[in-house]
């Protein structure tokens, strides 16, 4: 096969891969109801002064399947990492003992498990999106190419698979994460 051909087929594919990527990173951040450090990877605290990640300030631990503690390295970091827990806009209510701060992660409502999976399936909808724009790429990016109608086919054949395999990857993580978010 043509050098130019394979190097476009592996753009599409980096490419691919990059969406699928992008879409694990969004399933980690929709809870399905059990306590998770990862829960807290956005938060941002104001460490004196500069916006720094919990995980930079703090030791995040799970204790239990419905608690998160988070204990900061400095004792003067609980105020600040409390604020920045209840600005995240988590939904999560911190409380302090002096020591760390604590964390009851609420069991999901029927309600708000219909929304998270709404929520998966959306994400799960924009990386289909995506690959399809690369298979749209690497397309239009063949079409420039001066090769054999024959070879250009081929490729476009690869490139329709290479979407259909994506596509039914994102297909089966989405099925897990709905599993997992209605798991009561």
């Amino acid at each position: 096969m043509n050098e130019e051909i394979t190097f476009i087929l592996d753009a599409a594919k980096e490419s691919m891969d990059g969406a699928m990527a992008h879409l694990e990173k969004a399933f980690i951040k929709i809870r399905a109801g059990k306590a998770s450090p990862v829960m807290l990877s956005t938060v941002m605290v104001d460490y004196y002064g500069s916006p720094t990640p919990l995980s930079q300030v703090a030791n995040v631990n799970t204790p239990d399947a419905r608690t998160i503690s988070v204990q900061p390295w400095e004792k003067s970091m609980i105020q600040p990492i409390e604020t920045a827990i209840t600005n995240s806009n988590l939904g999560f209510n911190p409380m302090n003992n002096g020591e760390m701060v604590i964390i009851n992660v609420p069991p999901l409502t029927e309600e708000r498990r219909i929304q998270l999976v709404k929520q998966a399936k959306a994400e799960a909808e924009d990386a289909k999106v995506s690959i399809r724009n690369s298979r749209q790429d690497a397309n239009k990016e063949l079409k420039k190419l001066d090769a054999s109608e024959d070879l250009l086919s081929n490729a476009e054949v690869d490139v329709q698979s290479l979407t259909d395999n994506y596509s039914k990857k994102v297909d089966a993580i989405l099925e897990v994460k709905e599993v997992e978010i209605m798991k009561v």
